[in-house]
């Protein structure tokens, strides 16, 4: 592992992207076809897009920094309160933009999986571009440079990327350029497998080993495969049989999971294990960045796993996440809310009044 950032910079972890609104539908009777009207049981609103990752790595208790741009409507205002206020995220590096439109998107579970309609208009102005001192960074790849990544890698901080859709299907691997100053790739399967022109999430992951030091390939409820070119270690850690309500978010959730389990230095099956773990977490809740567990919600599941009934499937799980004991913190910490049905501005509602998610505690 390179040499990283000071463990006493203001930050843990510093994000930077786009942030949308993220309405999402969950319980649909059938999947959405042209000229049909499908009636749903479940709505979430929360902030989405790379405000996934900040939430996400703020519940697991590492100080994080967001650098994006909010819109002063009352999509932005709901957006900018619920990651400043209600989930600790330093805003001080974002920067609140009038006349323009947040982003939005609207998220469709179904059938295990999501689909997504997104509107987006560019933000208006320049990114001021500063880069706060954060032990890591995270960051979406894009296929135009971006700057901070390597001001942030020159500073010392270890950077993590992910990488979205491409709306053109074309899976250019110039966009692999982007990893030069990377220290981890973390692609979902799909996206893995048609950027390397390989058939297995194994053979993607060796293949983009030869772009970054450390590749990890995300296989949705099959668990995630690694491999690290430093060291020519392999790690292969099989999903957990959770079910899924709503998968929106889960790639941004085990990213910061293994951010987390990284800064803390801890073997590559174990982080592995860990962001897994996160991961299927959050899809038992619907609603994006607010599904994201924080560790009472961990210190729950592992409590559960070891006093309820013993098969050789949780046995072997407690083999598995015994490290938990070593790394699970003797305090929580605060509650942490759920997405809401409705959208609010924050402000309407007295604090004690905000939707919390089953008495878990992060």
């Amino acid at each position: 592992m390179p040499a990283a950032t000071p463990p006493d910079a203001p930050f843990d972890v510093h994000v930077r992207g786009t942030v949308f609104l993220d309405i999402v539908l969950t319980g649909l009777e059938a999947e959405p076809r042209l000229g049909t009207e499908v009636w749903t049981s479940g709505m979430g609103s929360c902030p989405g897009g790379i405000a996934n990752m900040a939430v996400a790595a703020a519940r697991l208790g590492l100080r994080t920094s967001l650098a994006a741009a909010f819109s002063t409507d009352a999509y932005g205002q709901f957006c900018w309160q619920t990651l400043g206020e209600q989930e600790g995220v330093d805003l001080s590096a974002s920067r609140r933009v009038a006349d323009w439109h947040s982003p939005v998107t609207v998220s469709l579970a179904w059938g295990g999986d999501r689909a997504m309609v997104t509107h987006e208009h560019p933000a208006p102005g320049e990114d001021p571009g500063d880069v706060p001192p954060a032990r890591a960074s995270l960051v979406h790849l894009a296929a135009e440079p971006q700057p901070w990544v390597r001001r942030a890698a020159a500073a010392g901080s270890l950077v993590v990327a992910d990488v979205g859709w491409d709306p053109t299907a074309e899976w250019s691997a110039d966009v692999l350029a982007g990893l030069e100053h990377c220290h981890a790739f973390l692609p979902n399967h799909v996206e893995a497998l048609r950027y390397t022109r390989t058939d297995t999430p194994e053979r993607a992951a060796a293949a983009l080993a030869r772009h970054v030091p450390l590749a990890v390939v995300t296989r949705g409820a099959d668990g995630a495969v690694a491999v690290d070119a430093a060291t020519g270690e392999s790690a292969d850690c099989p999903g957990l049989p959770f079910e899924a309500l709503d998968t929106t978010g889960a790639g941004d959730v085990f990213g910061a999971g293994f951010v987390a389990a990284t800064l803390g230095g801890w073997p590559l099956g174990d982080r592995l294990a860990f962001a897994n773990l996160c991961a299927g977490l959050s899809v038992q809740q619907f609603g994006g960045s607010l599904s994201a567990p924080g560790w009472g919600d961990i210190a729950d599941w592992w409590h559960h796993l070891r006093t309820g009934p013993r098969t050789s499937a949780t046995a072997q799980l407690v083999r598995r996440y015994g490290f938990l004991d070593d790394v699970l913190p003797a305090e929580h910490g605060r509650a942490v809310r759920r997405a809401g049905a409705t959208l609010a501005v924050l402000d309407d509602l007295p604090r004690n009044d905000l939707p919390r998610g089953d008495g878990a505690t992060a």
